[in-house]
Formats: C-alpha cells, sequence, structure tokens
C-alpha cells in the first residue's frame, strides 16, 4: 500500500524557468541590493528636493556600492536573472539617472530656467540611453571596456563634484554655474558615445595577485580618508578623462598601423 502512495505522490521538482534560472531564494538575495540601490537612490532625490545637497551626493555613492554588489552577489551564487537584469535597469536608472539629474538642476542648474532643466533632462535621457545600449550589447562587446561612460561613472562624477565644491560654496557665483551647465551635457554625451572606459572586471588579475590588490585598496582607502570630497573628485576626474585618452590613443596606433599607400 505504502509502495503505491509513493507511485502516486507527485515528485517534487526544483522550480527552473526556460531561461535557466534556479531556485527563487537564490535570485532573490541579489535582487535585495537592487532594491537597496533603488532605496538610496530615492532616498538621494528626497534629500534633493528638501535641500539637503551633501546628503544626496553621499546616497549617489552609497547606490553605487549597492549597484556594484548585487552584480557580484548574483554571479557568485549564480542567481543572474533576466528578471534581475531589468530590475536593476530600472533602479539604476532613478539612483543614477534621476538622482544625480535632479540634484544637479536644483543644486546648480536652476538659475538657467529651461536651459537649465533641459541639461538635467539630457542627463537623465542619455543615462537611459546607455542603460538600454548595455543591455543589448552585454554580450557582444569586450568585458575589460565599456562602451560609453557608465551610468555609474556619470553619475558619481556628479556626486563627487557637489561634494567638492558645495562645502566652498563655489556652485552660486555665475562663472560655476556655466562651467556645471556643460558638464552636465558632456556627461550625457560621453555616456552615448562609443569613447572606451575601463571596466575593473580582469578576474584573473585578481585572483593571480591578492596581496597586490588589498596593497592598492588600502592605499586607495588612506588616500581617500585624507579629504573624501576632494580626493573622491580627483579621482572620478581622472577616470573620466581616461576614456577620451583611451580612444585617442588607439586612433593614434590605428593610423600609425595603417601602411602607407605606394605613389
Amino acid at each position: 500500500m505504502s509502495a503505491e502512495i509513493k507511485k502516486k505522490r507527485p515528485r517534487r521538482r526544483r522550480w527552473r524557468s526556460k531561461d535557466g534560472e534556479v531556485g527563487r531564494g537564490i535570485y532573490i538575495v541579489p535582487n535585495l541590493f537592487t532594491t537597496a540601490n533603488l532605496f538610496s537612490g530615492f532616498f538621494g532625490v528626497v534629500s534633493s528636493i528638501n535641500g539637503d545637497f551633501e546628503m544626496a551626493a553621499v546616497a549617489i555613492l552609497v547606490s553605487v556600492i549597492f549597484d556594484i554588489l548585487d552584480g557580484k552577489v548574483a554571479r557568485f551564487t549564480g542567481g543572474t536573472s533576466r528578471f534581475g537584469v531589468e530590475y536593476d535597469s530600472l533602479a539604476d536608472l532613478v539612483a543614477f539617472g534621476v538622482g544625480p539629474g535632479l540634484l544637479m538642476y536644483l543644486w546648480a542648474l536652476k538659475p538657467f530656467g529651461r536651459i537649465g532643466w533641459l541639461a538635467a533632462f539630457v542627463f537623465v535621457a542619455c543615462g537611459a540611453l546607455r542603460l538600454a545600449r548595455f543591455n543589448v550589447q552585454v554580450d557582444t562587446v569586450s568585458k575589460s571596456y565599456f562602451v560609453g561612460l557608465p551610468i555609474p561613472g556619470a553619475a558619481s562624477m556628479v556626486a563627487t563634484t557637489v561634494l567638492f565644491l558645495h562645502p566652498w560654496e563655489v556652485a552660486p557665483s555665475p562663472a560655476a554655474k556655466v562651467g556645471l551647465l556643460g558638464a552636465t551635457y558632456i556627461l550625457g554625451f560621453l555616456m552615448v558615445s562609443t569613447v572606451p572606459y575601463y571596466s575593473f572586471k580582469d578576474v584573473e588579475v585578481i585572483r593571480g595577485k591578492v596581496l597586490l590588490v588589498l596593497f592598492s585598496v588600502i592605499v586607495f582607502v588612506t588616500i581617500v580618508a585624507v579629504k573624501p570630497g576632494m580626493m573622491l573628485f580627483l579621482l572620478m576626474m581622472l577616470y573620466l578623462l581616461s576614456g577620451p585618452l583611451i580612444y585617442l590613443w588607439r586612433r593614434y596606433k590605428r593610423i600609425g598601423a595603417t601602411p602607407e599607400q605606394p605613389h
């Protein structure tokens, strides 16, 4: 009798979708980090509206940390899913698109009126286009370089600029406002450009040189701790300039490698 019951009892199947997703308990973990990213981004929006611009900038940087962690956790646990990819993109648009765009507008661009909020809109729109292009090209481009400035990088540039300049009350000056207006358009352009930016995804280097990586992290934290606002701004500025420099270097090498045509 017991044998017949066992035969009739349906076997419990582990849930798996056509996309190869594994158990829900696994892929919900990286989505929790994505939710934290979204929460931090929304908190930054609220802080900007309330006029607490430094807190809004810090919230953007916290979102960057959660954005890095959700990708790492998803790959480590094997919990990647199509749902997670789409959810991550939507969270990134809020945290790194709407949040920095609104922050820059309320902090420095509002006196320009329509030109100011259009600059903020261009930043958000280019960020959305950057995310869409990344999702389409994720399996076809090199893992070592991003095509265009990644949206977390653009958002971090806005955040570190606020942290660097706001305590000195530089933004209220007319000259600074014009410069920040131009910088907002430039960041938008870089996101949708084909300028290469290093992705820091060389896992093999980390595996082979653990001590070197740990030493580099310690040095990085020490440097940032000296003057966080200024050092983070300088580091982000170096990363921002690295893309055009790599692009120009590649063009120079390509031109130099082109054989001369016979006369």
